[in-house]
């Protein structure tokens, strides 16, 4: 709903949905970051960033992830990477993928998340399909309703939206200042690191269905 100017007398009421504790989540992050740490930088109000990132606005710590590791990877390596002429294949280069970890971890804690999964969601935020697949050009816009969606609901404590670049599965996104102590525990979980040989061809192996590889440096 690109230009929608929020409705200014009406009072929002998302739509919420439980996540349990004790659910099993997949992470793709930068090595910089343990597998159940937020990220605590702000994005710029209007540039660059990531479409549900906090901003100075409403800074708060966040976290991206999904119910299975494909969607995570997805949702941070296949994006505007296209396929090739000949292979029609998606080459993610090496220098990309080789900052990040696939990580899964638990969640400690029941978590209240906005669903945006369906048009009757996205209605209740007042919007539509705009908000989870518009591009990264709108990416303020949708910076700007997350902070609409606090505002209006205080129970919240992340999203739950379905993945542009993994249909139909679900994505997520975890409010740090609203998540009690560690809402997150890595227990004994797997941690795959795509620098490493061995890790990038089990990654590989789950990104085949996708058409999608990362490119090692021997290829």
């Amino acid at each position: 709903m690109v230009g929608q100017i929020p409705p200014a007398e009406a009072t929002m009421e998302p739509v919420l949905t439980l996540l349990p504790a004790d659910t099993l989540i997949w992470r793709c992050h930068r090595h910089r970051y343990g597998a159940a740490e937020f990220n605590p930088r702000t994005a710029h109000e209007f540039f660059k960033g990531s479409r549900f990132d906090s901003t100075e606005k409403d800074p708060y710590p966040f976290l991206y992830a999904a119910l299975d590791p494909v969607t995570a990877l997805a949702e941070v390596l296949l994006r505007s990477v296209e396929f090739g002429d000949r292979s029609a294949i998606r080459q993610i280069p090496w220098a990309q993928a080789s900052a990040y970890a696939l990580s899964a971890v638990r969640t400690a804690e029941d978590l209240v998340l906005v669903d945006l999964t369906s048009a009757e969601a996205l209605a209740a935020v007042w919007q539509d399909d705009w908000l989870v697949d518009c591009r990264p050009d709108d990416y303020p816009q949708t910076r700007y309703w997350v902070r609409l969606i606090r505002e209006h609901s205080k129970r919240a404590q992340g999203l739950r939206w379905t993945s542009k670049r993994c249909r139909p599965r679900p994505a997520l996104q975890f409010f740090g200042d609203r998540c009690a102590g560690q809402p997150l525990t890595t227990r004994s979980e797997s941690s795959l690191r795509l620098d490493s040989d061995t890790d990038v061809q089990e990654v590989n192996r789950m990104l085949g269905p996708l058409r999608a590889v990362i490119s090692t440096p021997e290829s």
